[in-house]
């Protein structure tokens, strides 16, 4: 068994460390939470004062709780037809009837982190696949995790990326792969066992090395693990019937911040007159808020062999018999982080530049000012940087 830095690190500083980010974070988000009450109280009671009686004061906070409430099932906007379909996963084709045939297929694979796939889509004039369309990539691909099932309980890393590979295939059998967040991390590990099926690899807010910087969900399964094990997260799925919650993860991200998640609801009561306000508002929520569950299986060795031990930055990772060395890796590589970014801080994310054969003048490496899902969604990522990188991996897809 081969011996890591960390290895050499004893226990109990080991366990320090994110211990003391963790209690740091708690402080600091604690402190942006009472400051964000205090700012809206005022603007919100400032303006139930002005209210002309208590039945106006109960009408507003109805309408409040009515706004927050309403939610919609998250919906693909750009035409697509389902070329491919398993339990667990659809495969759209995207491309316009007009595609151009001497164009590289592109794929993307979104996250898959308890939230619908719909984020690379998610508004009219905000979508990541718009974005790649009007970079010239018109034979686009996208995959739809769907939400687990009891019947895919058992859905394992073998059959995401058997799913992939057939997604390559029925795409022409060499691609463009585009991979967000937690499908960032599955188009690498895809990548480095088929490297000739990959013409590009591009990587946005995806975590390659899950211990690298300031990181609080590799801090929080550092100290979970290093004093129970796995067991915390084997009963989270045994109380789900086999599957993680969608509800779960949503919860372990708003507690990462919920100073965001509660001056998103105050900002909601003081603009509910504002109907441009209510409309973007509605729009994040029907996709934040509506979750979907992960399989088990999937789950549980995603969180062993990535959050945990870190196998695929070391080069230990195995699947199936063979490893996912990203040495294999010598496409184009572009990398997208977010400055901002508290669920994959950019050191995560450009790890992949060191452990992959690209030769250096074929690795961009690009940050965007916002945050995570900024990344995905934010103006500046969709209209300043998005384009840059596809515009470049355009420039290579000529056949």
């Amino acid at each position: 068994m081969s011996t890591t830095a960390e290895d050499l690190v004893p226990a109990a500083e080991a366990t320090a460390r994110p211990g003391a980010l963790l209690a740091r974070h708690a402080v600091s988000s604690t402190t942006a939470s009472v400051a964000e009450l205090t700012r809206a109280s005022r603007s919100v009671w400032g303006g139930a004062a002005q209210l002309a009686n208590p039945l106006e004061v109960a009408a507003r906070g109805a309408l409040w709780w009515t706004q927050m409430a309403d939610r919609r099932a998250p919906r693909w906007h750009l035409p697509h037809r389902t070329v491919l379909s398993t339990p667990f996963a659809h495969v759209h084709d995207f491309s316009p009837a007009d595609a151009a045939a001497d164009v590289v297929p592109t794929v993307v694979l979104p996250p898959q982190a308890g939230h619908s796939s719909h984020v690379v889509d998610f508004a009219p004039g905000q979508s990541q696949l718009a974005v790649l369309l009007d970079a010239g990539l018109t034979q686009l691909y996208a995959l739809e995790w769907r939400p687990a099932t009891a019947a895919t309980r058992n859905v394992t890393i073998t059959d995401y990326l058997e799913v992939i590979d057939r997604a390559v295939v029925r795409a022409g059998g060499r691609a463009n792969l585009v991979g967000d967040c937690q499908g960032g991390w599955l188009a690498a590990i895809y990548a480095a066992l088929h490297p000739e099926r990959v013409h590009t690899l591009t990587l946005a807010g995806a975590p390659i090395d899950f211990h690298a910087g300031e990181s609080l969900i590799a801090a929080s399964t550092h100290v979970l693990t290093r004093a129970l094990g796995m067991a915390p997260y084997r009963s989270l799925v045994a109380l789900n019937g086999g599957n993680m919650s969608g509800r779960a993860v949503l919860t372990n991200f708003i507690m990462m911040q919920p100073q965001t998640e509660l001056g998103r609801q105050l900002k909601l009561l003081e603009n509910l007159h504002d109907p441009e306000h209510v409309e973007r508002y509605r729009v994040f929520e029907d996709w934040f808020k509506y979750t979907q569950d992960i399989p088990g299986a999937f789950y549980l060795w995603l969180v062993e062999h990535l959050f945990h031990r870190n196998e695929l930055i070391s080069g230990r990772l195995v699947v199936d018999g063979r490893r996912a060395d990203l040495g294999n890796i010598t496409s184009p590589l572009f990398l997208l982080a977010g400055a901002r970014d508290h669920i994959t801080p950019p050191a995560q994310l450009f790890a992949a530049a060191d452990a992959v054969s690209t030769p250096a003048a074929e690795v961009v490496q690009r940050t965007s000012a916002g945050g995570h899902l900024g990344l995905f969604t934010g103006r500046q990522a969709l209209t300043q940087d998005w384009p840059v990188l596809m515009a470049a991996v355009r420039a290579r897809s000529g056949t």
